[in-house]
């Protein structure tokens, strides 16, 4: 009896850890040659290119197998070698940058040389406190105030949102810091005791030398005209005068943040040659967008399933089938009649250009494409069906997605649950009293509660779980390659942190609870008997008292 073929999962587990194997030997080599850079600037001309490559390639492999923190040391040393045009303003940095990557790779062969360690780069790590990982919407903040008193407030409050924090109470300090890790967004006083650079002059400081401004909200006693003034002159984004709210200061770090989408555009290649895909693929992917390439027209629909691209890119000319029978084959199925295709081709003839478009592609791109050509053109139609879908799958209030597509979306995931033989949990959250906080602070005080509650559920879960409004005050999770029991631990840790959140309605000042229900796949095996099961946990949570998670075995946590 022949092994069965290594899963997807299994393959990019493989992938990982020869990536991690030949890490070490790559790392020395490179801080040789930096060493060697150094000597003369023969040697800088010559080795330039190689340190360039190795950074590129570090960063983009690292991003493309999760390694989340090597990605960004490497991105940084990539942006000084660029930015940086002296060697002496880089010398330190480069260094430091190659032994944090040092470090970071020891913790990478030690994490990865448990077997559970390795499905933790797409998956939760839940621990018996179910300290989520960082994931993909969380941000790396620099909080820099002299006044620790002011702010640890905040402090908790972003915190509690999964925002990593780090504090500092100089200006010296947080300086060396942003040049050592750069932070997603910084939150700082701009008036210092005397003797330490304003945090105005800081940012500016900071702005000129890295090449590219730091995204920052200015926290001040002083709201006058000349302080705001020159932290607009410092590229500031935002401004709060103390005390601050929390969750608007949330807000204004969300919007300063966000990129333009939640998720990357997702893109599958069809193409026969394999090295004209990885060619497209890599533009695509310098892009920021995730690609999938198949080599065989036969394997798109699988594809096409599996992977749920905004956008396929299909060659005309391929053995087997060519792309407009691909194309129409797609189009024939009703799930994929909006899904745009942009066809590649060498072909320059207009009549047959237009003739293989019959299919109704979106566009007919002739290789070889300018790399801008072909960015704009998948990045402007992949948007648009992203916009038509959302408005169709999404609730105008939180940007979670709504009723309907939350059940089919589920219902997909277990379809392949089933075949795959993985487990799931789902969770129904309500939150308590919602109809006292309408009635007494009223329905505006209410909406920030669900929009609360959607932002915190967004940013603690993974990219690939699914998070739904089912209807006014009730969410549904469904938390993908995990237990009941660790989604229990996992969906407590988020009532513990959402009953610590400050709301406000004028002056008033008010907390809210919510009680959870979870159920888990296979035991329940489809998402009608998950809903129901989940719904009488919820049920009994309720009865014993609310503000607690309840299983279907009836276990509170």
């Amino acid at each position: 009896m022949s092994k069965p073929a290594p899963s997807l999962h299994d393959k990019l587990n493989q992938l990982r850890e020869r990536f991690i194997e030949q890490l070490p030997h790559r790392l020395a080599q490179t801080a040789v040659q930096w060493q060697q850079s150094r000597n003369s600037e023969e040697e800088q001309t010559r080795l330039a290119p190689e340190l360039h490559r190795f950074f590129h390639s570090l960063k983009g492999t690292g991003r493309s197998l999760g390694f989340e923190r090597l990605a960004l040391l490497a991105d940084q040393a990539e942006t000084a070698l660029i930015s940086c045009p002296t060697r002496s303003d880089i010398d330190t940095y480069i260094t430091q940058l190659l032994q944090q990557m040092e470090r970071e790779q020891q913790h990478l062969r030690s994490h990865h040389g448990q077997q559970q360690a390795l499905a933790a780069v797409n998956s939760f790590e839940l621990t018996n406190q179910a300290e989520p990982l960082r994931n993909k919407r969380q941000r790396l903040i620099y909080l820099c105030d002299d006044e620790p008193e002011q702010v640890s407030h905040l402090i908790h409050h972003l915190r509690c949102f999964g925002h990593e924090v780090v504090q500092f109470i100089d200006t010296g300090t947080f300086f060396n810091a942003v040049l050592t890790r750069r932070p997603d967004a910084v939150i700082m006083d701009v008036h210092f005791p005397q003797g330490q650079t304003a945090g105005t002059e800081t940012l500016t400081s900071l702005n000129k030398l890295t090449g590219e401004p730091l995204p920052a909200i200015v926290l001040s006693a002083h709201g006058d005209f000349h302080s705001r003034l020159s932290a607009v002159r410092a590229g500031c984004g935002g401004y709060f005068t103390k005390p601050v709210k929390p969750l608007d200061l949330m807000l204004a770090v969300d919007e300063l943040t966000a990129p333009a989408a939640d998720e990357p555009l997702k893109v599958l290649i069809v193409d026969d040659e394999p090295e004209v895909a990885a060619y497209h693929a890599l533009l695509l992917e310098e892009a920021s967008m995730i690609v999938q390439q198949v080599h065989h027209p036969a394997d798109a629909l699988n594809a096409l399933e599996r992977f749920s691209p905004d956008l396929v890119l299909v060659d005309v000319y391929m053995p087997v089938c060519s792309g407009e029978e691909l194309a129409t084959i797609i189009r024939q199925q009703p799930e994929h009649v909006g899904l745009p295709i942009i066809y590649l081709s060498s072909e320059t003839d207009s009549q047959k250009q237009i003739s293989a478009m019959a299919a109704g592609v979106e566009a007919f791109l002739t290789k070889p494409v300018q790399p801008e050509e072909l960015v704009s053109a998948v990045r402007l139609r992949a948007e648009r069906l992203r916009l038509l879908r959302s408005l169709m799958t999404r609730d105008s209030m939180t940007g979670l997605y709504n009723h309907s597509t939350t059940t089919d979306l589920i219902t997909k995931t277990l379809s392949q649950a089933h075949r795959e033989e993985n487990q799931h949990a789902m969770a129904m959250i309500d939150i308590d009293h919602f109809k006292q906080v309408n009635d007494t602070h009223g329905h505006l005080a209410g909406d920030q509660v669900i929009i609360t509650l959607a932002r915190l559920l967004k940013s603690r879960l993974r990219l690939s779980d699914i998070i739904g409004r089912y209807g006014g005050e009730e969410f549904v999770v469904l938390l993908k390659g995990v237990s009941g029991e660790q989604a229990a631990r996992l969906i407590e840790s988020l009532r513990e942190d959402f009953a610590l959140v400050d709301f406000h309605a004028g002056d008033v000042r008010f907390r809210c609870t919510f009680s959870a229900g979870v159920s888990s796949f296979p035991e329940q095996p489809s998402t009608e008997s998950l809903r129901l099961s989940s719904d009488q946990a919820l049920y009994r949570a309720k009865e014993l008292g609310r503000n607690q998670v309840s299983t279907e075995l009836a276990d509170e946590f």
